[in-house]
């Protein structure tokens, strides 16, 4: 497809009314395509796009730097170290100087032709926050989503609804455009981990954003894979709880503490199994499922809690000794901080809860900085 655009014409185009934010990981094959539709989509409209890429292996960010150089309206940010969609769009909007900004998949599921619609709205400054919705009159999930996705989809919308009580009809939709002062005001307050942005946007507004909801229909992917896995969901759910507790936990410790639940029933039955298939004695047995509990608990975290810093090769061996480290020093601490209360206070399920939090949360602070720090 020839996505070539003579230099001179784009060059004396006015300042970008309009930035279209299109977070990437392995799009390259559609790159060109969305480049093109853009281009016949916003016509007669000052516009620029901003692909914020993750650092693809195949070549997403060179693929439209190619493009960029034969058109400055193409604009590319290069993440290393760092991932996740929510975190990509929030960078992308924060690097717009224009005065609306939009926020689309990059793999053509989103109907491109919709955006002079939504820039028409939010130009008469009666509306803060436009979105394309799959769940108004004229709106359709079409055939971009499997049967179990838009299930999923439609329990996810309830569940926002109802907690949140976020009042649209598809809090999870990923295709919207707003003021972007309304992004300088919110930005703090947003988490750069999990995947559904549109629904942090609303919910640090508090209900005082201006919303209009418009139908679109979602469309096939054109070309790769969808990036969606069971591990969304969790961050979802985190996202939902994190908002509900007014912010006051965040995404990321509230993963943290999922996985350390799961690794007491983890223990209790590599306990049990120790104790019955292996023969050792309890000492023994308990040190065993100490073990395996830790290290189910840091592979989990791995993958899910610190996915967008995740570490591979001699970076994993390496962490999962530290994070050895860090949790011997969490049971110290929770078992001294026990202690401490139950001496003042003896009723065992407050020492024992209290204990349990200094441990929770001493891991999780030391594990940040030591296993899994930024880079």
């Amino acid at each position: 497809m020839d996505v070539s655009l003579n230099r001179t014409e784009a060059q004396l185009g006015a300042a970008p009314e309009l930035t279209v934010v299109l977070p990437t990981y392995n799009e390259r094959g559609n790159v060109p395509l969305v480049i093109a539709a853009l281009r016949k989509a916003l016509e007669g409209v000052a516009w620029e796009v901003i692909f914020v890429d993750d650092n693809s292996p195949d070549g997403t960010a060179a693929a439209a730097r190619a493009i960029a150089a034969e058109d400055p309206r193409i604009r590319v940010i290069r993440r290393v170290g760092r991932r996740g969609l929510s975190g990509a769009c929030v960078e992308g909007m924060l690097a717009s100087s224009a005065p609306f900004v939009a926020v689309m998949d990059a793999d053509m599921q989103h109907d491109e032709t919709l955006l002079p619609r939504m820039l028409a709205t939010l130009r008469y400054g009666e509306v803060d926050l436009a979105v394309a919705s799959r769940k108004v009159e004229g709106g359709d999930i079409g055939d971009g989503l499997s049967a179990i996705r838009k299930a999923g989809s439609n329990f996810a919308n309830a569940l926002a609804r109802k907690l949140l009580k976020v009042t649209l009809s598809d809090p999870m939709s990923g295709f919207f455009m707003l003021r972007r002062d309304v992004v300088d005001e919110l930005a703090p307050r947003l988490s750069a981990q999990g995947f559904k942005i549109l629904l942090d946007i609303v919910a640090s507004g508090e209900g005082r954003l201006r919303i209009r909801e418009l139908p679109f229909v979602f469309r096939e992917r054109q070309e790769g894979e969808s990036k969606l896995d069971t591990l969304v969901t969790l961050d979802y759910l985190g996202l939902l709880v994190s908002k509900y507790l007014g912010d006051m936990v965040s995404v990321r410790f509230l993963m943290f503490s999922l996985v350390g639940a799961s690794g007491v029933l983890v223990h209790l039955v590599a306990l049990r199994a120790s104790l019955l298939a292996l023969e050792l004695d309890f000492n023994q047995a308990q040190i065993a499922a100490t073990f395996v509990a830790m290290t189910t608990n840091f592979f989990l975290n791995n993958q899910l809690t610190y996915r967008d810093r995740r570490l591979t090769g001699f970076a994993l061996l390496r962490g999962l000794v530290t994070f050895y480290a860090v949790c011997s020093v969490g049971v110290l601490a929770n078992v001294g901080v026990a202690n401490l209360i139950y001496e003042n206070e003896p009723v065992w399920w407050i020492a024992g809860a209290a204990g349990a939090v200094m441990g929770a949360v001493w891991n999780y602070a030391a594990s940040s900085v030591l296993t899994w720090r930024k880079s």
